[in-house]
């Protein structure tokens, strides 16, 4: 019988490097920023946020235009608007295969998806704005405007699985963390039971009742609340006690909706000098908001104070932020996609698209992977 050689001992490095790679091979790698937009006249981009460059561009099935965007809870699933607002897209970011199709006319029914689109929090129904015209010999007839509401894996022939009375002028829908609200963002924001569509309240914006105030002006379709979860929006205002030709009776503020906690709030924090269209909420510094058009603002919401402008190179309409709050990602417009450190609003980087085609009014959403 053979005596077993005794096997040297491993020195305790050696075991504590082999321990530390098996413990790094069992370790999920951890998740890092990408983008998703889109470009004219039907491509999706995958964008690794820190490697600066597009991993990967998809065509979109059908005929283009895309504009909405939204991702899966998983980020493997991109959910876009296209067809000319005519249809919804499902596409699986790995394979590119088209994995979902909403196609939303009818017989005698011309619908078109606005903008407003979201998926509820578990990432098993998507909700979508739509506008209903009804198609006569001799007229086109407006009825009333919906909320479609589908199951995520309904396939490439997907219906409603149930529609929902929606206010009119409706630009934008986010579900709230709990995924029992369902936000309308209307000339008020209305808050509506995603199950039936009963509302259970109004948040006033336009109609609401500020002493000395007009009406605000409120515009902005873009949805870019992930991060923070905190929908926010610059609006513009005009005090009705103060001359018009006085420079102080013009206020800019910022309406912020945390879709956690459902605080609402509308403040003004400069006297109008620049024009914006979206608004982004650092997540990390949740008093921090950062907003982009010509130029790109800082302000510091809690103070309701202006931090910091620069001018931008071009006119951006979109804007988001990574996960660590350390950048800001502009978009639209054109093919390219500026990053600014938000510390000092400085320019650190830009990410050129493929091809020259334009972004337009498309979103920016960041998920990880």
């Amino acid at each position: 019988m053979r005596t077993p050689t005794p096997r040297s001992p491993r020195p305790a490095g050696a075991r504590l490097a082999a321990l530390a790679a098996l413990l790094l091979a069992a370790a999920p790698l951890a998740a890092a920023d990408f983008l998703l937009t889109t470009t004219k006249p039907n491509q999706l981009h995958l964008v690794d946020a820190k490697a600066r460059a597009t991993v990967r561009s998809i065509t979109i099935p059908g005929p283009g235009s895309p504009v909405s965007v939204a991702a899966s809870p998983d980020g493997r699933i991109a959910y876009v608007l296209t067809n000319r607002l005519g249809s919804i897209s499902g596409i699986d970011l790995d394979s590119g295969a088209e994995v979902f199709r909403a196609d939303f006319d009818e017989p005698g029914k011309r619908i078109k998806g606005m903008f407003g689109m979201d998926l509820s929090p578990d990432g098993r129904e998507l909700v979508i704005m739509q506008a209903v015209t009804r198609l006569e010999q001799v007229e086109m007839v407006v009825e009333a405007p919906r909320i479609a509401v589908y199951r995520t894996d309904a396939g490439l022939q997907a219906q409603p699985d149930r529609l929902l009375p929606a206010p009119r002028r409706t630009v934008l829908l986010l579900y709230n963390d709990a995924g029992d609200r369902l936000y309308a963002v209307s000339w008020d924001i209305e808050v509506l039971d995603p199950r039936d569509g009963r509302r259970i309240e109004t948040l006033k914006a336009m109609n609401w009742e500020r002493p000395n105030y007009a009406p605000p002006d409120i515009f902005g379709v873009w949805g870019q609340y992930e991060q923070a979860r905190v929908f926010v929006n610059p609006y513009f205002a005009l005090r009705t006690d103060k001359s018009p030709d006085d420079p102080a009776a013009w206020k800019t503020g910022m309406l912020t909706l945390d879709l956690n906690s459902g605080e609402y709030r509308m403040d003004d924090f400069e006297e109008t000098a620049a024009i914006m269209f979206s608004s982004v909420v650092n997540p990390v510094k949740r008093d921090e908001a950062f907003s982009v058009y010509t130029q790109l603002t800082k302000t510091d919401l809690a103070n309701d104070r202006l931090v910091q402008r620069v001018d931008l190179d071009h006119t951006y309409y979109t804007i988001n932020i990574a996960a660590d709050g350390s950048e800001v990602y502009l978009g639209g417009t054109m093919n390219d996609i500026a990053i600014y450190a938000t510390d000092t609003l400085e320019k650190i980087g830009t990410i050129d698209l493929p091809g020259d085609a334009d972004m337009g009014t498309t979103w920016v959403r960041v998920i990880q992977r």
